[in-house]
């Protein structure tokens, strides 16, 4: 099993969620899990969807976190940039300098 060295955080609308899901599900080789928490966001190049989200000035989103090996995060990202080229979908990586469970 290859080193979880880095966390990649995807972020992207909630409209777009469930294809985004897809993908990982999809790709067990580089995902081993994940979590999803549904937030609120905004930016300067953010297109807002609906006239709520317009008047709120943010729009409803949700946060993929997946602690994964570097490589993997890499070829996963290549994948969705290919299938998925989206610039609502934002994402980044950092290092994680250790990853374990408590039993």
């Amino acid at each position: 099993m290859n080193e979880m060295n880095c966390c990649l955080t995807l972020v992207c609308h909630r409209s777009l969620e469930e294809r985004l899901v897809d993908h990982l599900l999809e790709h067990p080789e580089w995902v081993r899990g994940f979590s999803l928490t549904r937030i609120e966001g905004g930016s300067q190049k953010e297109k807002l969807p609906s006239m709520l989200e317009q008047v709120r000035g943010r729009s409803q989103r949700v946060q993929i976190v997946s602690v994964m090996n570097n490589e993997d995060a890499q070829q996963l990202i290549a994948h969705l940039k290919h299938e998925e080229p989206n610039s609502e979908i934002a994402y980044w990586i950092t290092p994680v300098i250790e990853f374990g469970r408590l039993g």
